[in-house]
């Protein structure tokens, strides 16, 4: 297929204009990264979003992988001499791969069966004639095809043979399976029962143990619920439809008479049901629901990972940090305001030894040694004892104290990116440094790790890891290319997410940084090593120049653009730099003036709103919270309790919300607003602050229901 009737088959689907997806076709097919075709190609695209190219991208692929499955078909059947006209045009025409393999499913090369063993038998002549139909005298049809040498000695075991055969031309029959597999679709129920001696040691799936719902409606959490304990041993999971009704949509098909024969095809058609077509539809049901329920548990840790890669940065400030310890103690860093680790030690304020007085002195003595405008502290274990404790001390002068959540902390300290950038300090140090820097930065912090140990997700561990992954490095990559990178000062780890950079080039950046110093404009990336035209044009749009000497090497305005400014401060008789600070300039201008070849009305606007804020970070500003006081424990909570939280993780399901008892509690969707909530997602976001409800506190499992029912407006 070429890309013409690709782009047809998608700008159909996806309600876009063909001219649009066939650019973007031609866009990713040249190497174009999603965030610069998004960014800077709105002509070619007519402004598609990421979201929607991404999509393109992703159905591109799979007409791609059918056109690849269709060739191998069609070169099977020709080795097999078995291609006609007919089933040719079938094979051309089959627009899934469900009706593709139905179509090939007769043809298919298998290991031996029932009916392969009859056919072999010489009874499929037999089966024709039962087939047909028009014979009441079975037996002595069936006696012509006795045959003692291959084992063929009665008339029972001809008349068995041949209904195997039949059996698997019902099996293979391509519309009888497009009927079932709609029948399926249509009514087909998720069944889970406990495993025989499992009730005790599945407790945790107990709600499983005798459960069936419609598999078309089964949200994605319950369906990876039952195959995760299926998975486990403790249940055992089908997928059922009723089978009077199955048996009823085939004998429509096969059965053309009222005889002995047609009774056969009758008793044939429950024997294929059971044996051959129920396992072959559940096999296939069961792949469509896991796949269906693996899309939305990605998508559901996408946004989560978006939300906390886009959490608002304090900034550059110098900051203390503390990664909280009982017995081990508190690991202390100071950063500087660019992030450098300039001291580090431990205190022990909590039992044992509780040395309270000397790690109030020592941690007076620091904030005022290294005027220290904000402390971070991790809300691991002894977090909220040492978020007390910070609280109480009389610092001198404005302070910040903010808790900062430490999940992958300790993944990133015992890292080879870690190792690499603090050989000298143990992981300890790395964590509270990691803490730190998360405070400053959580985007610049958290690409250095995986984001499957961030802690956000939804049965991240039980999805299809390719998937997963790709999901998760274009959110990685948007985040990063939406805020835009500081190429000056910019780790390693963040520039390889940039638009077209990838790893080689990242660290020939870093080089060059070294050895060059501080690049004074974009047009200094092009001296890096395999830094080329394509990469410069993929990436230097999303790389700022803080203090170049172009204004618009700090902006996202594209160097290809530079030009479009230029005749615009010559319009109104000003410098570049008077066009950025003076609104009342940009004001007259008219952007139509300025179209010309290739650049457009939305290129030209993004470029006036990208003037009014030059490399504006497009994060919100961060906000303090605290927990109440007088909670520290779940054992302090009780019924009717109305606490303030913090949202940590969002599922399908609900939010889980951070009270500040090392447990979070679970707000269920259906105790989310006081009105019907279908996505969790259009209530709150992760870090959000909220007011809840104690509804239930079950200590035993240590599980909180809260609400947030009349307590937030939403």
């Amino acid at each position: 297929m070429t890309s013409e009737k690709y782009a047809a088959i998608i700008a159909l689907e996806l309600n876009i204009a063909a001219a649009s997806v066939r650019n973007t076709i031609k866009l990713l097919d040249e190497g174009a990264t999603i965030p610069f075709i998004a960014r800077y190609r709105k002509e070619m695209t007519g402004s598609m979003d990421e979201v929607v190219i991404a999509q393109v991208r992703d159905r591109l692929n799979q007409l791609k992988d059918l056109d690849s499955r269709r060739e191998t078909i069609l070169k099977s059947l020709k080795e097999q001499d078995k291609l006609t006209e007919e089933l040719e045009k079938a094979v051309q025409d089959a627009a899934t791969m469900a009706e593709l393999e139905d179509i090939y499913l007769p043809y298919k090369p298998k290991r031996k069966t029932r009916a392969s063993i009859a056919k072999e038998k010489g009874l499929e002549g037999l089966a024709k004639l039962i087939l047909a139909q028009k014979y009441d005298d079975l037996e002595a049809r069936a006696r012509s095809f006795l045959n003692p040498e291959k084992g063929v000695n009665y008339v029972e075991d001809a008349i068995d043979g041949a209904c195997d055969i039949i059996a698997e031309w019902i099996n293979e029959h391509a519309f009888g399976r497009k009927r079932i597999r709609q029948l399926f679709n249509r009514e087909g129920l998720i069944c889970s029962r406990v495993a025989k001696g499992k009730e005790e040691e599945g407790a945790n799936y107990r709600n499983y143990f005798d459960f069936s719902e419609l598999l078309s409606r089964s949200p994605s959490h319950r369906v990876l619920a039952m195959f995760r304990g299926e998975n486990e041993s403790f249940l055992k999971v089908s997928v059922e439809v009723e089978e009077s009704k199955a048996v009823e949509i085939l004998e429509k098909i096969f059965v053309r008479g009222n005889n002995a024969s047609s009774d056969l095809v009758k008793r044939t058609i429950l024997d294929a049901c059971k044996r051959l077509l129920f396992p072959s539809m559940e096999t296939e049901m069961r792949q469509w629901a896991k796949e269906k329920a693996d899309r939305d548990a990605i998508n559901v840790f996408a946004e989560n990972l978006r939300q906390l890669l886009l959490a608002p940065p304090l900034g550059q400030k110098n900051v203390l940090a503390i990664d909280p310890g009982f017995r081990t103690g508190c690991k202390i860093v100071v950063l500087d305001r660019q992030g450098n680790l300039v001291h580090n030690e431990t205190i022990y304020p909590h039992p044992p030894p509780a040395e309270v007085k000397e790690s109030i002195h020592k941690l007076k003595s620091l904030v005022n040694a290294y005027k220290i405008e904000a402390i971070a502290i991790g809300n691991g274990t002894a977090g909220r004892e040492t978020e007390r404790l910070i609280r109480a001390i009389p610092f001198t002068g404005e302070l910040i104290a903010i808790m900062v959540n430490e999940s992958g902390a300790s993944v990133y300290s015992a890292s080879p990116v870690a190792r690499k950038e603090f050989p000298d300090y143990d992981v300890t140090v790395r964590g509270a440094i990691s803490i730190g820097r998360r405070l400053m930065d959580p985007l610049a912090e958290l690409v250095k790790i995986d984001p499957k140990s961030i802690g956000v997700g939804q049965y991240q561990h039980d999805v299809n890891q390719g998937a997963l992954q790709q999901s998760l490095e274009d959110t990685v990559v948007s985040c990063v290319n939406s805020v835009g990178v500081e190429v000056n000062t910019s780790s390693e780890q963040l520039l390889t997410y940039v638009s077209g950079v990838g790893p080689v080039l990242a660290k020939n950046i870093i080089e060059y940084r070294k050895k060059k110093g501080a690049f004074k404009t974009r047009d200094e990336l092009k001296n890096v090593t395999r830094f080329g035209d394509k990469a410069f044009e993929q990436a230097a749009g999303f790389l700022r120049i803080r203090d170049g000497e172009n204004p618009l090497d700090r902006s996202a305005v594209h160097p290809e653009s530079y030009r479009v400014v230029e005749k615009m401060a010559s319009k109104m008789n000003c410098t570049i730099g008077d066009l950025i600070e003076k609104k009342e300039l940009r004001e007259q201008l008219k952007p139509e003036e300025f179209v010309y070849g290739t650049i457009g009305l939305p290129t030209i606007q993004d470029i006036l709103q990208e003037l009014a804020k030059p490399g504006r970070d497009p994060r919100k500003k961060i906000e303090q919270f605290e927990f109440d006081k007088n909670i520290n424990s779940i054992h302090d909570l009780q019924k009717g309790m109305r606490l303030p939280g913090i949202v940590t993780n969002i599922t399908n399901f609900g939010a889980f919300v951070d009270i500040g008892v090392h447990q979070d509690g679970l707000v269920h969707v259906s105790q989310m607003a006081d009105r019907y909530v279908r996505d969790p997602n259009d209530v709150v976001k992760l870090n959000q602050k909220v007011m809840v409800e104690v509804v239930e506190v079950d200590l035993e499992r240590k599980r909180i229901q809260l609400t947030m029912k009349g307590l937030n407006t939403n």
